[in-house]
Order: structure tokens, then sequence, then C-alpha cells
């Protein structure tokens, strides 16, 4: 028996990357899992892959309609919405100095105001229902800063503060957890598609001195969702290689060589 055995999750972003993973694992896990996203031809193909405990539906997280028609849907083909995924986001480079006003729009409308957009629509199904939980996916980037991402930090960083606001409204009833991944091989995390040596190089500095893969996060982000973890709600949860945890200073104790 699955740790979510007989669940109903919606996992945003889920047709690629990191929400794909977490749809595949959650499904293998017992849950009926909807990948919702707007990349329709990947998240079709991926629930196919998947079989008859997923289906597919169109979302664009910045849209409240979108939000209110996917969790109808859910709710007429399941009964129920058990587990909230908030994975779906986006990033944008630029310096302090060269950001632009829309971009930052779009970043935070995509990476905050969605988020707690869906939380808004599940959140009364989940009390009714006695019991729900939220997996916000923030990133390392939102317990720390990094150059050229102030827009991106920032929404990370807020929806970290957020989960914890979160969970302060919404218990005992509701769990809301945030997960901070790392280096991720993905199209996001790795979107020069380097592979082997040449992709790890980056990663030396990492405790674990490499990138992380799309199930590492994925099964933490099922655990979180688990009945499993009840005790826990407003933590935040790094799984990154220990890369918030700092730098090594060279020709310290413990560096890499």
């Amino acid at each position: 028996m699955g740790r979510l055995e007989g669940k109903v999750a919606i996992v945003t972003g889920g047709a690629q990357g990191m929400g794909a993973a977490t749809a595949r694992v959650m499904a293998a896990e017992g849950a009926r899992v909807v990948v919702a996203d707007v990349a329709d031809g990947q998240g079709r193909a991926l629930v196919a892959d998947i079989g008859d405990t997923a289906s597919y539906m169109r979302l664009d997280v910045t849209s409240e309609t979108d939000w209110r028609d996917v969790v109808a849907a859910t709710m007429r083909e399941y009964g129920t919405v058990d587990v909230l995924v908030n994975n779906a986001g986006i990033q944008y480079f630029a310096g302090v100095e060269d950001v632009e006003p829309d971009r930052i729009a779009t970043i935070l409308a995509v990476n905050v105001m969605g988020p707690m957009i869906g939380v808004k629509t599940v959140a009364p199904i989940m009390k009714n229902a006695g019991s729900g939980v939220v997996v916000n996916i923030s990133s390392v980037d939102g317990l720390r800063g990094v150059n050229g991402l102030s827009s991106y930090v920032a929404s990370k960083w807020a929806i970290r503060g957020v989960t914890k606001a979160q969970a302060l409204e919404l218990g005992p009833t509701i769990r809301v957890c945030s997960v901070h991944p790392g280096g991720v091989d993905t199209q996001l995390g790795n979107p020069a598609g380097e592979t082997g040596a040449e992709l790890q190089r980056h990663y030396r500095n990492v405790p674990l001195g490499r990138i992380g893969l799309p199930d590492e996060i994925a099964r933490v982000t099922a655990f979180v969702a688990s009945d499993e973890a009840s005790y826990m709600t407003g933590a935040e949860i790094a799984v990154d290689g220990g890369w918030a945890s700092g730098i090594y200073h060279a020709g310290l104790p413990g560096a890499p060589v």
C-alpha cells in the first residue's frame, strides 16, 4: 500500500521536469493525480504513460477562472482534493540595474499569486473534508540570495513566507509546507542540457557534490504530502544537496580539493 493510497492530488506545472516526476511518484504511491499545466502535448503524453490514475487539465495558474474550472473538474472526476502541489514556476535572469517591471510582475504572478489563488480555491474543499495538505515548491534561492536572479529570489522568499501565513490560517485542518530544491537536472535547472562531468563541475562546492535529480525532490514532496508527515506544517524543507548550508572557503579544512 502506497503512502498516498486513496488520495487525490493536483500538481501544477505537472507536465515536465519536477512536476512530472512528482506526478509519477505520487501515482506510484497510490494517489490519483491531476496533471495541471499549459503544456498540453506533454501533459497528455505523461498522463497516457502513467495510466488510469492520472488525468490532464489545462491550467494557467495566474487565472482564477482556470483554477475554479480545474478544481471543479477534479471534484466531478474524483470527488475531492486532498493534496495541492504548487510546483509551477518560471525564472528571470537580469541584474538589479536591468530588471524590467513587466518581467518582475510576470514572475510574481506565476510564482506567488498562482499558488495563493490555488490555495484560496482548494481550502474550502479541504476544510469541508476535514483535512488536506498544500506543498508549495520554493527554492534554495528562497533561503539565500543569488546574483542575477533578484526577481526570482523575491518570489521564492515570498512563497516561503506565504507558506507560514497559510499554515497559521489553515491549521489545524490543513497542513502547509514549503519544499526548497537546489540545482535539479531539468530543463529549467540545466537549460544547456549538459551531462556527466561537464554538468557536475558546477556543483563541486555543494556538500553532496552533484546536481539533484527530479525524483529526489518528488519523493520528499510525496512524503510531506503523506500522513507520515502529519505533525509537519509551516515547515521549510531544503532538498538542495546542502547548498543552503554555506559555501566552501578554499584552503580551510573540508574544502574540495
